[in-house]
């Protein structure tokens, strides 16, 4: 598998996405919002100039339901009188122009405070032919809009009849001034949003590590824990939730540690209380053997149970090997000599049996680590070979430095690991499917060798093919920093 980058576990990290989470919904509320306000500022917009509308069509139908003109009492007769009167008395707003038609002909266009000097002619055309249109009702007139370069421009028309004359009143308003205020309104919003976005993201990112920290010390203190130390606990904090979990991971780490802790003294105490026994049945049977020496059935019955016992004494040396693995000081480091060292195994190991014994590779240099408990387990693959191998199959050792690493290995050309086997062969009182048929064992010889390499804070590997031999290799750190405290065992 691919180890993923730094910058990928960042954003796969928990705090990572509650932080965009986060930040996700304060987008989605401000994008909301802000849609919301653009559209209530529209519509007050919209209010204002129909209600600037509505103010000068009540301004015409007064002057219309009086029928007179104020200055001469004279009733009007014909609609440019009224437009006349109105357009002396009224003066349009900033924004507002106010047209006037009559007979389908423009009559008066007050347009000095309008954004733009000039109608477009189809809109003028409109305007002229809603003369003879009926009166709208009293309510807010509905308001129509035509686009302009800048922007669109609301009207409304009023159309009048006095006697056989028609006309129609046009107030139309441009907010260009309003509009631009809106869209600077919403650049400065722009603003503050992202500026409380980034005070928002910096306070979420502080207040999510604060949370989360709990689940950091507890994933701190899990990486941490081995079987050698389940001494380490999360501190329990003030914060309730946080709290509870501490102390529940803390009382579930005591229990984890009892359990351990019971497990090492059993195997330590069952270790040291069987070699009496085991020591005393030896000599007695040595004393026994003696006496019927005469009888070859009972020399047969003793040698059995001699040989039995002595494999049991050798599980129960196994065993407390593999307790003292969680030991601090099962590992004593020191400095190797790798030529001196491999050499030494060579003629160790070719006292175990006959065979063709070969160095295959030996790099120079030196590593530092502990001998003997290396030397014990290329003792335990070169035993593990000589079981699987005849007088006259090669068994070959060798060892190099590659990548700050020591490779030591064991080769052998003996009938290979079955590949069902090859998952479990480093497992405790494994072995393979048809061992037992070769040579007895208790199936913890590879284990040991595991455990060592292990607590070297290394690896074991594996190479094999029925009927082509097999490779062990032990691969260790060759320097491992000052302090490094041992693998816990498998």
């Amino acid at each position: 598998m691919v180890e993923r980058s730094g910058w990928s576990r960042a954003m796969r990290s928990i705090h990572t996405r509650i932080l965009l989470s986060y930040i996700a919904l304060i987008v989605v509320s401000i994008s909301v919002s802000a849609i919301a306000i653009h559209e209530v500022l529209v519509i007050r917009l919209e209010s204002r100039v129909a209600e600037a509308v509505q103010q000068e069509f009540l301004e015409m139908r007064r002057l219309t339901a009086d029928g007179h003109d104020p200055r001469t009492g004279a009733a009007f007769t014909t609609v440019q009188a009224v437009f006349d009167v109105y357009f002396r008395r009224n003066v349009p707003s900033n924004e507002e122009a106010v047209l006037a038609f009559a007979d389908g002909r423009l009559h008066h266009a007050a347009l000095s405070r309008f954004p733009i000097e000039t109608l477009p002619e189809p809109v003028l055309r409109a305007f002229a032919d809603a003369a003879g249109a009926p009166a709208p009702g009293p309510e807010r007139p509905p308001l129509a809009s035509f686009d302009t370069g800048s922007g669109a421009a609301y009207y409304a028309v009023l159309p009048i009849r006095i006697g056989t004359s028609t006309g129609a009143f046009v107030v139309t308003i441009l907010p260009a001034a309003e509009r631009a205020e809106i869209a600077k309104l919403q650049r400065y919003g722009a603003g503050v949003i992202l500026g409380v976005l980034v005070l928002a993201s910096a306070c979420a990112w502080l207040v999510t590590g604060r949370v989360l920290g709990p689940v950091r010390q507890l994933t701190e203190t899990a990486r941490l824990i081995s079987q050698s130390d389940l001494t380490r606990r999360i501190p329990v904090g003030r914060q309730r939730e946080a709290a509870e979990m501490a102390g529940t991971f803390n009382a579930m780490l005591d229990r984890l540690e009892a359990v351990f802790r019971r497990e090492r003294e059993f195997i330590a105490d069952a270790s040291h209380e069987l070699r009496g026994p085991l020591t005393i049945s030896l000599g007695n049977l040595g004393l026994l053997d003696r006496e019927i020496a005469g009888n070859p059935e009972w020399r047969g019955t003793v040698a059995l149970v001699s040989d039995e016992l002595v494999r049991m004494g050798r599980i129960v040396n196994d065993l407390q090997l593999l307790a003292d693995v969680d030991h601090p000081r099962f590992i004593q480091r020191e400095r190797i000599d790798l030529a001196t060292f491999v050499a030494e195994l060579v003629v160790k190991v070719s006292a175990l049996a006959v065979r063709d014994w070969q160095l295959d590779e030996l790099g120079p240099g030196q590593v530092t680590a502990d001998r003997h408990r290396l030397t014990e387990a290329v003792v335990n693959l070169a035993d593990n070979a000589v079981r699987h191998t005849t007088e006259t199959d090669v068994i070959a050792l060798g060892a190099v430095l590659t990548d700050g690493e020591l490779r030591l290995w064991v080769r052998d050309t003996g009938c290979g690991v079955p590949p069902m086997d090859q998952p479990y062969i480093f497992d405790r009182f494994r072995r393979g499917a048809r061992a037992h048929l070769r040579y007895p064992g208790s199936g913890l010889g590879l284990s040991i060798v595991k455990a060592i390499a292990v607590a070297h804070g290394g690896r074991v590997e594996l190479v094999s093919r029925p009927a082509a031999g097999t490779t062990f290799a032990l691969v260790v750190p060759a320097r491992p920093g000052e302090g490094t405290p041992p693998w816990p065992g498998s």
